[in-house]
This record gives structure tokens, sequence and C-alpha cells, in this order.
């Protein structure tokens, strides 16, 4: 699978294996309609696990997902075209500890001393604890299978938040580039063409984890039914969690690893979904009922057209 990062400037990075981070674009998916102008496509990663995170300047895309699920529609959180900005680049709206996408008194923090993150596109916002990094909302966050030079997704999200992007740090495939491999990430999307609320739940979080950390092992993953959840704000939908047992990859930054995906329906009937995925295992690993109170926070917002 493959994941990096691209800034708004389109510049391809690899990355290390998982969560959706740091900067890189990612080339169009194997026979995807992407509506979008990709940089050129990374090579080979040798069997490590990537994410890419790319931003999306204009461009409505459509992946085909793997598994079961059909096609899913990542809109904005699809491959972008490339703008001018340079590498690394990050909107003004994303400065760290400020709302974005012109968020007004509806997306103040509920936790006091967190600080907000808005996908304005979507109508989603959220908060996180101070120490993660609010990346802009034209970034997105994808995996997809190893070895596949098109890094065609498998499942992705826009507009997150990262905590410690350098967590890892290792050059697994010999090529000479060190590749950063975060601690966690949280991001939301549309779920257009999801049945209902409880299969978008269970198959993103089956998906990141699996795309993440499992690969190519799917009987590694285990995904927990999908549960009715609530939020803070009377959001309604459904929260499936999946983890990962015994990767035993060969590369230093190979770690386990869970997501918790909660899906829900807007007032217009669309299918949303917030997505937390992130390393598990280790002494700093986000703790369950952290996920839970940044997931408490997830609502509705007057979104962007």
């Amino acid at each position: 699978m493959g994941y990096g990062q691209q800034s708004p400037g389109g510049e391809h990075q690899q990355q290390g294996p998982w969560p959706p981070y740091a900067g890189q674009p990612p080339a169009p998916g194997g026979g995807a309609p992407w509506n979008a102008h990709p940089g050129p496509p990374p090579s080979p990663s040798g069997g490590r696990r990537h994410s890419s995170v790319v931003a999306v300047v204009a461009a409505t895309a459509v992946v085909l997902a793997a598994g079961i699920t059909g096609f899913l529609v990542l809109g904005d959180e699809g491959k972008p075209e490339a703008g001018p900005t340079g590498a690394g680049g990050v909107s003004p709206s994303a400065s760290p500890g400020e709302p974005r996408g012109g968020a007004e008194d509806d997306t103040a923090p509920l936790v006091p001393g967190w600080k907000t993150v808005t996908n304005p596109k979507r109508g989603i916002a959220f908060d996180v604890p101070v120490d993660w990094a609010v990346k802009s909302s034209g970034w997105v966050t994808y995996v997809a299978e190893n070895g596949d030079p098109e890094e065609t997704p498998l499942v992705g999200f826009a507009a997150p938040a990262i905590l410690k992007e350098k967590w890892c740090r290792s050059d697994d495939d010999g090529n000479g580039t060190q590749e950063d491999t975060p601690l966690a990430s949280v991001g939301s999307r549309a779920e257009p063409d999801a049945r209902d609320t409880a299969e978008a739940a269970g198959e993103n979080a089956r998906l990141w984890v699996y795309g993440s950390y499992a690969q190519p092992a799917k009987e590694k993953v285990t995904t927990g039914a999908a549960k009715p959840f609530t939020t803070k704000s009377g959001l309604t939908g459904s929260v499936a969690t999946a983890t990962s047992t015994g990767v035993d990859g060969p590369g230093r930054c190979a770690y386990d690893g869970k997501a918790t995906a909660f899906a829900f329906e807007n007032p217009a009937g669309e299918t949303l979904s917030w997505t937390f995925v992130g390393v598990r295992g280790v002494d700093d690993e986000v703790p369950e009922p952290t996920v839970r109170k940044i997931l408490g926070t997830v609502r509705l917002v007057d979104g962007t057209p």
C-alpha cells in the first residue's frame, strides 16, 4: 500500500507505515476516474505499508476501494491537482490552534484548551488536543496496497489532524530516503455509496487498519460490530473499531494499529464519516478515553458550497 502526503504545492514525499500524514501527492488510481492532475507515481516501496496525504486544490474524485465495498466516492478526499505553492506549504487558514474554513462560533472547541478541526466541504468539525497538528482543509490522506505503483486508494479522508508526524523514521526499502510514520491521525469524508452508517463505519475502520498496518495479512485484522453512538452535539450514527494483532513486518516502524470510525447522516440525508487511526501497543499510544473524547466532539457545522 502506499502512503505519504502532498502539500498544496503538489510535491510527493514518501512516508512510513501508515497513518495519514505528512506531505506528498499520490498518483492516480488504476482506472479510477480522477478529475485531477497528480504528480508522477512514486517508486515501489518494497512491501512497506504507506499512506498518502494530498492537498486538494480543486477536484472531485472517485476511486475504487478494495474489498466488498465497491466504489467509494472520496470527493475532496481524493487525489488533487497540484497547485503553485512550494512543497510542504500549508494554507494560512491551517495555523495551529485556529479553526479552518471560515469557522466561527459554531466551531469553538467543545473541550476547553483543545482546538477545532474543520472540514468545510463536508460541514464537519471536531476537537483535538493542542499537541495535534491541524492540516489545511485541502489535505487528503489515504492508504493503498503495498507495491502498487499507482497507489490506488483503499480508503482516505480529508482535513486531517496529526499527532507526532515523525514518530518513527526509517529507510526500510534501502533507497536512501528516510520515511516518517506518525503516531496517529484523524479526518473526515463523505460516504455516498454506503448502504447505511453501520457499513460505512465498519469498512472504514477495517480498511484503515489493514492498509496502514496489517497488509497483506487480512487475517490479522479484527473488526468489531458497529454500534449506535451519539456525540455531545446530539449527532447520532454508528461507531465501529478495528485492530491488528501480530504485525511482524521487516521494518523498524512496523507496528500494530487501531482505528475507530463514526458514520452519520447530515440533514440532507448524506452519509459522512469521521475516523481515528493510530499505532497500537506502544508506550505513547493514544489512550482509548482520549479517542472517545475526540469522537464525542464530532458535530455538523455550516459548510462551504
